[in-house]
C-alpha cells in the first residue's frame, strides 16, 4: 500500500474517533489493526467527543474529511425514510451549507478565468455566497443588462483532494478483492472506476453547462421541469454563470404548505420526470438531492420543478436500458421467469444458471412484498433483497447501473418525503408501458431503419467501381488457358450487377415506405410498401 494512502487511512480513522464515531471505526474490518494505534494515543482520547448530537458529529466528520465523504452524506440525506430523523436533518445541511471559502478567493478565481474584473463583468456581485457545497459555491449577481444570475465557482485544489481519496477507495477495493472471498461479484474496483469518471466530470463546469443545455432542450415546452439558461460566454472550466431560479427549495415543506401546493401531484411529477429522462431521453439528472431541486409555484395546483447543478448526469447503453425496463415491467406483472431470463440474457448472472432456480429465488423475495399495498413497497427494499438473493447465483454488480440505481432511490426518497402515500409503482407503470409500446411501434422501427439506411445505401453505391475493376481484371486474363473460367466469372459478375440494381430499387421503395410510415395519412401504404420490399429483398438472398 502506498504511503500517502496509508497516511490518509490513518487520518480518516483519527477523524472518526475524534468525533466520537466509534461504531464506524469498529466496523472497519479492512484495516482493523490500525484502530488500536489510535485508541492507545492519549491525544486521540483527549480530543474525543467535543459535544453535539450524533448527527452533528457525523456531519462535522464528513465535512472535515472532504468532498467524497460529503457527497456520501448528501446521498444518505435523500432517504429520510431510512434514517433516524436527527441524522437526516444534519446530513441535509451537507446539500448546500458546507463552510464556504472566502469572497476574495472567489473573485480572484472568476477574474483569472474570465480575464476581466468582477465589476466589469457584472452590474452587481453578492459577496456572501448563496450556497456552498462540496466542490463549489454560488454567488448571486446581475449582468450589466439587469438579468439575475448565479455564479458558480469551483473550490480551489479540488482535483488533488479528490484524486487523493480516489486512491484510498482503489486501495480499499484492492484489499477487499484480495482478502474477502465474497466481494468479487460486487466488482468494487469497477464501481470505484465508474465513480471516478462521474466525480472527475463534475469538476469541469463547461461539461456541466453543456449538460444543462441538453436537458433544457429535452424539456423545452414541458410543464414538468424548468431548466435555467446558461450564459456560455461567461463559462469556463472552473466558473459557470446561469439564470437565477426564484423558486421554493423542495425541502422547505412548511413554505410549500403555506402556498397550498398539491403535494401528491408534485411527488408524482417527480417520478414522471425521472422516468421520462431515463426512457425517453436516456439522459438523466443524477444528483437529485434537495439542494438542487426547486418548486415554481405560479400555479400551486400544478407545481413545476426547476433543477440546478448538472455536473452529474447519466446515460445507459440501449441494451442495459432495455433489460432494466424489462425487469421493471416483469416485476409489475409478477413474471418472475422473465426476470430470471433477463438476468441471464444480460450476463448479470453466469450463463449456466438454471432459470427455474433463479425464478424460484426471485419469487421468494417478491411475493411477500406484493402482499402489501403498492404505496408501501420501497424500491430500496426490493433492490436490497434481490441483491441478497442473487449472491447464491454469483450475480455481479453492474457498475454502469450504479448511478441510475442511486438516482432512483433518491427520487423515491424525495417523493416519499413530499407525499408519504406515494405509489411509485402506479405512477411509473404507465410510463413503462408507453415506452414498451413505442419501442415496438411501426413508426419507431421506421425511424430506426431510416437512420441506418443511408449507411447501407452508401455501401451499395461503393460497389459499382469495385465490380468494374473486377471485370477489367478478368478481361485482361480471359485469353489465358483459364479464359473460359474467367468468362464465366464475368457473366456471374454482370448478373450480380443486375441483382445490385434490383436491390437498389427495392431499397428505394423501402425508403419511400418508411418515410410514408411517419405520416398519419400514409402509414398503411407505407407499411405495405416497406413490407413488400423487405419480402423481395429476402427472396433475393
Amino acid at each position: 500500500m502506498k504511503l500517502h494512502v496509508l497516511t490518509r487511512l490513518l487520518v480518516i480513522q483519527r477523524v472518526l474517533v475524534r468525533h466520537g464515531l466509534d461504531e464506524f471505526v469498529t466496523a472497519t474490518h479492512l484495516y482493523r489493526p490500525l484502530r488500536f494505534l489510535y485508541f492507545l494515543q492519549p491525544s486521540t482520547w483527549l480530543a474525543r467527543r467535543k459535544g453535539g448530537t450524533r448527527g452533528v458529529r457525523l456531519r462535522l466528520a464528513l465535512e472535515e474529511l472532504g468532498p467524497i465523504f460529503i457527497k456520501f452524506g448528501q446521498a444518505l440525506s435523500t432517504r429520510r425514510d431510512l434514517l433516524p430523523i436527527d441524522i437526516a436533518d444534519e446530513l441535509a445541511k451537507l446539500q448546500d451549507q458546507v463552510p464556504p471559502f472566502s469572497e476574495e478567493l472567489a473573485r480572484t478565481t472568476i477574474e483569472a478565468a474570465l480575464g476581466q474584473s468582477v465589476t466589469t463583468l457584472f452590474g452587481h456581485f453578492e459577496s456572501a455566497p448563496l450556497a456552498a457545497a462540496s466542490i463549489a459555491q454560488v454567488h448571486a449577481a446581475t449582468l450589466k443588462d439587469g438579468s439575475e444570475v448565479v455564479v458558480k465557482v469551483l473550490r480551489p485544489g479540488m482535483t488533488e483532494i479528490i484524486r487523493r481519496d480516489l486512491d484510498v477507495l482503489y486501495a480499499l477495493a484492492a484489499l477487499a478483492l484480495r482478502y474477502l472471498s465474497d466481494v468479487k461479484r460486487l466488482r468494487p474496483d469497477e464501481v470505484v472506476a465508474e465513480y471516478e469518471k462521474t466525480v472527475m466530470d463534475e469538476l469541469d463546469l463547461m461539461r456541466e453547462a453543456a449538460n444543462a443545455a441538453q436537458l433544457k432542450r429535452n424539456f423545452a415546452g414541458s410543464e414538468l421541469l424548468y431548466v435555467p439558461t446558461i450564459y456560455f460566454d461567461l463559462c469556463r472550466k472552473n466558473v459557470l454563470v446561469m439564470e437565477r431560479i426564484r423558486g421554493v427549495p423542495i425541502n422547505h415543506l412548511n413554505r410549500l404548505r403555506e402556498l397550498n401546493v398539491d403535494f401528491k401531484k408534485l411527488a408524482e411529477h417527480g417520478v414522471e420526470i425521472f422516468f421520462t429522462q431515463m426512457l425517453t431521453h436516456n439522459f438523466f439528472h443524477a444528483d437529485m438531492h434537495p439542494g438542487n431541486i426547486f418548486v415554481l409555484v405560479d400555479d400551486p395546483a400544478n407545481p413545476r420543478y426547476a433543477a440546478v447543478d448538472f455536473g452529474i448526469v447519466g446515460t445507459l447503453e440501449p441494451r442495459d436500458l432495455e433489460y432494466l425496463a424489462g425487469n421493471f415491467l416483469a416485476f409489475f406483472d409478477r413474471d418472475y421467469r422473465r426476470i430470471a431470463e433477463l438476468h441471464i440474457e444480460s450476463g448479470w448472472v453466469p450463463r449456466g444458471t438454471r432459470i427455474d432456480e433463479l425464478e424460484t429465488a426471485v419469487r421468494t423475495v417478491c411475493e411477500p412484498i406484493f402482499n402489501k399495498p403498492l404505496s408501501e413497497i420501497s424500491f430500496a427494499v426490493v433492490l436490497i433483497r434481490l441483491f441478497e438473493t442473487a449472491r447464491r447465483f454469483q450475480m455481479q454488480i453492474q457498475p454502469q447501473l450504479v448511478l441510475l440505481q442511486k438516482t432512483l432511490l433518491n427520487v423515491e426518497g424525495l417523493g416519499r418525503d413530499l407525499y408519504p402515500p406515494l405509489d411509485l409503482w402506479k405512477t411509473a407503470q404507465p410510463l413503462l408501458r408507453a415506452w414498451q409500446r413505442e419501442r415496438t411501434s411501426p413508426r419507431r422501427l421506421a425511424r430506426e431503419a431510416l437512420t441506418r439506411l443511408p449507411a447501407l445505401i452508401q455501401t451499395l453505391r461503393a460497389l459499382p467501381p469495385a465490380v468494374d475493376r473486377w471485370v477489367r481484371e478478368a478481361q485482361q486474363v480471359s485469353a489465358s488457358p483459364a479464359g473460359d473460367a474467367h468468362i464465366e466469372l464475368i457473366t456471374a459478375i454482370r448478373e450480380s450487377g443486375k441483382r445490385r440494381d434490383q436491390t437498389l430499387v427495392a431499397l428505394a421503395v423501402l425508403l419511400a415506405g418508411l418515410m410514408a410510415m411517419n405520416s398519419e395519412e400514409l402509414i398503411w401504404p407505407g407499411i405495405i410498401a416497406a413490407a413488400g420490399s423487405v419480402f423481395f429483398l429476402l427472396r433475393r438472398r
